[in-house]
């Protein structure tokens, strides 16, 4: 069988590198006066790039055929970084790389002392989220400032439109099965208390009408809670009907403790059933122009 063209050029391949240790010989010298792989191979006519790799195996490269890295520099910083006592972190941040090539880069040296104890950690650490929450603050109350200006004078609409939600939310409602129609309002914010007052007031509801009640939990101090309500609704201690004490259940953990709780405030309104009606009939008002408002 004829030999195939393929077959003839390995061999001829294969009797040119027999003398393999000479061949090495010779690479290597080469490669140890400064020739790159590609001079090597035409100075020794080895075009087998596996033959000329095993040939000037364990010489290193010389520097000129060396590529820039762009990350050298970043490697000796990091380093340098490292061995004055940087964490990862900090190193990354400052440099601007992967926390994954900071730990390549420095994890053969020492590991750095700790810059504080403990104790200095959890002090740096509080007075890090005080400063935190102190910045949140601050921008809350910028939020809250431009908010209040957004609303600027409250005219006589605005505050009857206002009333008719707030009571919508906040508001005893009948039910078909149950028609009470009395207007009962209850809540425990202090803001909210005085715009339903001033909104009966713009709907000329009589303050003689009014009753007042305090809801509150049997362990909380019921006097001072009827001082504060009296001073929110200006109005005297002495008009307080007896108040609704919430018993304690054991199996609960209270959060509304303290000096800042005072329950809730409870106003009805006597003769109140016209007044209810006409609450809902707004209420119905402002759904259906709401809903032609979305088409």
């Amino acid at each position: 069988m004829p030999m195939t063209h393929a077959y003839g050029k390995n061999a001829c391949q294969n009797s040119r590198y027999e003398d393999f240790e000479g061949l090495r010989e010779r690479a290597v010298a080469l490669r140890r006066q400064g020739l790159s792989l590609r001079q090597i191979r035409d100075e020794l006519k080895i075009f087998n790039n596996d033959i000329l790799n095993r040939l000037v195996k364990g010489e290193p490269p010389p520097e000129w055929t060396k590529r820039p890295n762009a990350k050298d520099d970043l490697r000796e910083k990091a380093r340098e970084l490292r061995l004055q006592g940087w964490t990862y972190d900090r190193i990354q941040a400052t440099l601007g790389c992967s926390r994954s090539s900071v730990s390549l880069w420095v994890r053969d040296l020492p590991r750095p002392e700790p810059r504080y104890s403990p104790e200095e950690q959890q002090a740096l650490m509080r007075e890090g989220l005080a400063r935190r929450r102190a910045a949140e603050h601050e921008k809350r109350k910028a939020s809250k400032i431009t908010a209040l200006e957004d609303i600027g004078e409250l005219t006589d609409r605005e505050l009857f439109m206002a009333g008719v939600a707030l009571y919508w939310a906040e508001g005893s409602k009948s039910k078909p099965y149950d028609r009470r129609e009395r207007a009962i309002f209850v809540n425990s914010d202090a803001g909210v208390i005085k715009t339903y007052l001033a909104w009966l007031d713009l709907l000329d509801v009589d303050r003689e009408r009014l009753n007042f009640r305090v809801l509150i939990h049997e362990s909380a101090d019921v006097e001072a809670a009827h001082r504060y309500w009296a001073a929110i609704a200006d109005v005297d201690v002495s008009v307080f009907a007896k108040p609704t004490l919430k018993r304690h259940n054991p199996k609960t953990v209270r959060k509304n403790t303290g000096d800042d709780y005072h329950g809730c405030l409870v106003i009805g309104v006597a003769r109140s059933a016209h007044l209810y009606n006409r609450i809902e009939g707004w209420w119905s008002g402002i759904v259906a122009q709401a809903q032609a408002r979305l088409g």
